[in-house]
């Protein structure tokens, strides 16, 4: 996955696969976007273009 494929993918998809990830495999949103080389900003707009936004305390995002 990469920067472009983001911006193009369904945002609610996208909400699904990086909760999950951040559920199973990563300690934040920061490693997350790190190991999977994308930027931490275009997911993070993306997501909040639907109403979600990172809650760090919980480690996925939430409306």
């Amino acid at each position: 996955m990469d920067d472009e494929q983001i911006k193009s993918m369904d945002a609610f998809i996208l909400l699904s696969i990086i909760n999950m990830k951040l559920r199973d495999f990563y300690s934040n949103l920061e490693v997350l976007c790190e190991d999977m080389d994308i930027s931490q900003n275009v997911l993070v707009d993306k997501l909040l273009s639907v109403g979600y936004e990172y809650q760090q305390e919980n480690n996925q995002f939430i409306r």
